[in-house]
């Protein structure tokens, strides 16, 4: 195993050892059931269906991940804790639904259906590119998270809440394992790995974007819970180059790069954002759609 392994190996063993002693929850014995709102409005059971129906992909986005990185032991072993995790938040949220009255098992079957329709392939091809595609997607999916969480408290909903609570909290915890891991591969090749970073941002995108069934619809339902644009460059852009300790003029100069890169030396001001290079498809991708 060589030293890059081994770090990142102890960076699982640490965030494993943490979940089991802090953050294990039951789906049967820890949600307050009791406590669904049934008449709560169809908005709020629309926005559940559409984290449910992202996490139903659940076999795409393992299959590939673990794939990807397969000869790395500490990140093979977390995308199977990742997808143990995951397979209950989907799982949850279905109970969700049927135990509020919101959905039927017929009405679910068939979006189960449409959902296995159509595949998710992986966004980007190398495994420093997709861990910091995951540091993202999943910092992204606990701001949207906690934003539903208090609109679910809103409606009197406890238990939706509650279950909005649980899965903010295994989502952090995802991204701060890739966090973690980022950090160990600035430690071993600074430039190259804020290139990658500069690259994922440049051409990020939510899982769900374009495969999940009446998206578009469904998406101008999310956003009224309050996650646009500048709450995206607030909570999850800038958050994360903070916890990185990667500067913003660093990280711009690489973006610069970037993009550059992607269209061939051409530059285009309107991408900026109060001085920060964000490519178009990135100005969208936070309201967009939730994934694990």
């Amino acid at each position: 195993m060589s030293r890059l392994e081994e770090k990142i190996f102890q960076e699982y063993m640490s965030f494993f050892e943490k979940a089991e002693r802090e953050r294990r929850w039951n789906v049967f014995e820890d949600i307050p059931w009791d406590r669904v709102n049934k008449e709560a409005s169809e908005e709020l059971a629309l926005c559940a269906e559409t984290f449910c129906s992202v996490e139903m992909y659940l076999p795409d986005y393992v299959s590939n991940g673990i794939n990807l990185v397969r000869s790395y032991f500490g990140q093979a072993w977390f995308q199977a804790n990742w997808a143990y995790e995951e397979s209950k938040h989907s799982l949850t949220l279905m109970q969700y639904l049927l135990r509020s009255g919101k959905r039927t098992e017929e009405q679910l079957t068939d979006l189960q259906h449409q959902i296995f329709a159509k595949k998710w392939d992986l966004p980007f091809h190398t495994p420093r590119q997709m861990t910091f595609y995951g540091c993202v997607q999943e910092m992204a999916t606990f701001v949207i998270y906690v934003k539903h969480r208090e609109r679910a408290a809103t409606e009197g909903d406890e238990c939706l809440r509650a279950i909005y609570d649980y899965i903010a909290r295994d989502e952090i915890a995802h991204c701060r394992f890739y966090q973690s891991v980022i950090k160990v591969l600035l430690e071993e090749d600074r430039q190259g790995t804020l290139a990658d970073m500069a690259h994922v941002f440049a051409n990020f995108e939510m899982p769900g974007v374009g495969i999940v069934p009446d998206y578009d619809s469904r998406i101008l339902k999310m956003r009224e819970a309050g996650v646009d644009r500048n709450v995206f460059i607030q909570k999850v852009y800038m958050p994360i180059l903070k916890y990185l300790g990667v500067g913003r003029h660093e990280m711009l100069a690489a973006q610069r790069a970037a993009l550059d890169l992607r269209r061939g030396g051409e530059r285009r001001r309107d991408t900026s954002i109060e001085g920060l290079a964000i490519a178009p498809n990135l100005n969208d991708a936070a309201p967009q759609a939730l994934s694990a």
